[in-house]
């Protein structure tokens, strides 16, 4: 994957949100890159800038109160931050899909989930009506859902959570995208559901070459489907790392203490230990970097930098002052 050319650049991307008290910076400088066939999974705690900074690439972030203040993301050849509303439908959906968070929400109520599937076809494949329902049973059965077309005349609320997930899936993927973004794609799933789910993704990555980004505060999920992943803390990415590397040795006491904060299975002495504080207030930062009042090994000079990705050693980025400390510990 490495060798090929990246099919996305995400380049020193900024968003911000403006608020009666103050401008939130959202995502401050994201940059990472997601190569053909690839996994890339983004993890952090609730507000990092995960789901901001995949929202601002799909050109979803309500204006205002939000606002991209900088950066590139480029597909194709374009860059997508300077495409209309016009230009980014004839790539949204079609070149690049979203699986969205809560498909209850996601998906309209009002209407069946087949008048929701052909939609997509007609609109960016130019199917007639009959090959659109034709598509739209294929999709259904290729998530697994059974009775396909007689399925296709349901309304959303007459399917479980896990079936109105894999409908969002099938929705993302008629198209034949070249990039998904999943969102939380197994949250409030219980854990048989999860699994289907993650193995249908992986399943059908495999089939079609699809790229994935997922976005996910689960560990577990980014050790089961993902090749690299970038951990992300107050808008900012704070390790960058092959799955391996980052299990194996964690390098930024971020990334340290959410592994920490896992139950081990083998282990069974282990102690869960939680990180301490509370993700800052993205209205006002602390000075210097923004993991300082919670990291253990926060030296002075933490409070006078806030640290860059530097390159560590062969696919790891780390910004991170004290990283070889925690990286022995």
């Amino acid at each position: 994957m490495k060798d090929s050319q990246p099919l996305l650049q995400v380049n020193d991307l900024q968003v911000s949100f403006k608020t009666d008290e103050s401008q939130v910076r959202a995502v401050r400088g994201v940059s990472f890159d997601v190569h053909p066939g690839e996994t890339v999974g983004l993890v952090g705690e609730s507000g990092s800038g995960k789901s901001v900074t995949n929202l601002a690439m799909m050109g979803l972030v309500p204006k205002p109160p939000g606002r991209i203040d900088g950066g590139r993301v480029m597909y194709d050849g374009k860059d997508l931050l300077t495409l209309n509303e016009r230009q980014m439908q004839s790539i949204r959906g079609r070149r690049i899909a979203m699986i969205f968070q809560d498909p209850m929400t996601a998906l309209n109520p009002l209407m069946t989930v087949g008048q929701q599937l052909t939609e997509m076809t007609r609109l960016h494949l130019g199917l007639n009506k009959r090959e659109a329902n034709r598509k739209a049973a294929e999709m259904l059965e290729l998530v697994g859902l059974s009775g396909a077309e007689k399925r296709l005349r349901d309304y959303p609320h007459q399917f479980s959570g896990g079936m109105r997930q894999r409908v969002m899936i099938a929705m993302a993927l008629s198209c034949e995208p070249d990039l998904l973004i999943a969102d939380e794609p197994t949250t409030a799933l219980d854990v048989t559901i999860q699994a289907q789910i993650l193995d249908l993704l992986r399943d059908l990555q495999q089939r079609r070459g699809t790229s994935i980004i997922m976005i996910t505060h689960d560990l577990g999920v980014v050790a089961e489907v993902c090749q690299r992943v970038l951990v992300m803390y107050a808008g900012r990415v704070v390790e960058q790392a092959d799955v391996q590397s980052l299990f194996a040795a964690p390098k930024h006491p971020y990334t340290l203490g959410l592994l920490n904060s896992l139950p081990r299975f083998d282990q069974s002495s282990h102690t869960l230990e939680a990180i301490p504080g509370q993700p800052p207030d993205l209205g006002n930062l602390p000075a210097g970097c923004s993991f300082r009042p919670r990291c253990p090994w926060a030296v002075d000079a933490c409070a006078n930098e806030d640290p860059r990705l530097v390159t560590m050693d062969q696919d790891r980025q780390v910004a991170c002052l004290v990283a070889q400390e925690t990286a022995n510990v």
